[in-house]
């Protein structure tokens, strides 16, 4: 073999190498499991995993449906969701029971001119108000979460006794259901599932109460545990930024027929029910002042043992 022969003998396999090599230093995506109940506070990471902003960030997202908001917390520090969307209650009793859940974005908030939650009683259960509330079975979408903790607070403004309540975790999917049957005389739900129950008759719409307080209250902090931000500071970034992007998308009015679109397929319900559910005012961020009014509520209802500290729950 001459010495120019050896030379491109050496070069080929040297290119050959480089060739072979070059997949492999791609960066693969990161896998990302979200957790999420059949609600649309939930909108902006459908649409983001849907319109492919996670993706083009190198997230490769998996939404998990998790019938109820309480199993959230077990599930991210399982390791089987990696993020999840708690409601406020349920993401600070955790971390009070002893987890270290750190809240990274926003999802839905309460507004004024958003009726996107309800009570709602069976048909002729004889409940109109929150007086008429007590002494009633009433399912919750999760104990001590959102929904739940905003629905006695409204009981006790009104003058009524939450206390004389019986609550009952009544899984969204499942709702409509329980009451048709009658196991529950009211729910305390949200869209898309109460457009459902108000169309096919099964229920009537008492009141929705968290227009009666004040506005601007999260109802869910997309969350993870303080360990795998820790360990994952680009991922974050990046998960944070296809869930803006897809907030984006949701609140441009023009995409709403797309949107509602998306919605149906991770909340499986009719046409007609996708097309007047309600869909929930979302925001991206999280502000220390939010998490801290969610404190002072469950310090009034007893529900917290430690002293939390939002500033020590908003990861910046």
């Amino acid at each position: 073999m001459t010495e120019l022969t050896r030379r491109g003998f050496a070069a080929g396999i040297a290119a050959g190498s480089t060739l072979i090599a070059a997949p492999a230093l791609a960066q693969a995506p990161t896998k990302i499991t979200i957790g999420y109940t059949a609600v649309s506070d939930f909108t902006s990471a459908f649409v983001a995993k849907e319109e492919g902003y996670f993706a083009k960030r190198g997230i490769d997202a998996t939404l998990q449906l998790i019938a109820l908001n309480s199993n959230i917390p077990a599930a991210m520090q399982a390791g089987s969701v990696q993020v999840g969307g708690p409601t406020p209650s349920v993401m600070l009793q955790a971390n009070d029971g002893g987890l270290d859940l750190v809240a990274v974005a926003g999802g839905s908030f309460t507004h004024k001119d958003v009726a996107n939650y309800g009570f709602v009683e069976k048909t002729g259960a004889g409940i109109t108000d929150a007086k008429t509330a007590e002494g009633k079975r009433i399912g919750v979408p999760g104990m001590n979460a959102f929904l739940h903790v905003l629905f006695r607070k409204w009981m006790t403004e009104k003058g009524a006794d939450w206390k004389k309540v019986t609550f009952v975790e009544t899984p969204f999917p499942q709702m409509a259901d329980i009451l048709r049957g009658g196991s529950v005389d009211g729910l305390v739900t949200g869209s898309p599932i109460m457009e459902r129950i108000v169309q096919t008759n099964v229920g009537r719409v008492v009141s929705y109460f968290h227009n009666e307080l004040p506005a601007g209250l999260p109802a869910i902090l997309y969350s993870t545990t303080r360990a795998w931000a820790t360990a994952n500071p680009g991922p974050l970034k990046a998960f944070r930024e296809g869930l803006a992007e897809g907030n984006a998308f949701v609140n441009d009015k023009a995409n709403d027929a797309k949107v509602r679109q998306i919605i149906g397929k991770y909340i499986p319900l009719p046409p007609a029910v996708l097309a007047n559910a309600i869909i929930s005012f979302q925001k991206p961020t999280i502000t220390v002042a939010e998490v801290n009014y969610w404190i002072t509520i469950m310090k009034e209802q007893d529900m917290l043992r430690g002293n939390p500290v939002a500033a020590n729950v908003v990861l910046p």
